[in-house]
């Protein structure tokens, strides 16, 4: 089965995640969704998977969180996505995905669950 990477080669923990998953000699499906961003369908499937709501996604630590005013905003579902289909660089990351499943890569070492 295909595993999938939603990778920002930049960040450290997405490339140590990236590394341990072809250490376990699996080539996977690079995404570099800052140059791709996932679609909202997209982004839809993969907070189902992640099990999680899609305000849990949102990197609170970036600049354009705090630029964007989002501390002091209650983002619905819909509006959640909307952002984070439009500023990609929002999106917590890595992200790995096989099959029905996904995991966030935070730590790197919980990609093994899915390896």
């Amino acid at each position: 089965m295909t595993i999938r990477i939603y990778h920002n080669p930049r960040c450290s923990k997405s490339r140590q995640t990236l590394q341990l998953i072809q250490e376990a000699g699996i080539e996977p499906e690079i995404v570099e969704y800052l140059n791709t961003p996932p679609s909202i369908r997209e982004l839809e499937q993969l907070v189902k998977k992640l099990g999680i709501e899609p305000q849990a996604l949102i990197r609170k630590g970036e600049s354009l969180y705090k630029e964007l005013g989002l501390g002091k905003r209650n983002l619905s579902h819909k509006e959640a996505i909307q952002l984070l289909h439009e500023h990609p660089k929002l999106i917590e990351r890595p992200i790995v995905v096989k099959g029905d499943l996904a995991i966030l890569g935070r730590p790197p070492e919980n990609v093994q669950a899915l390896l």
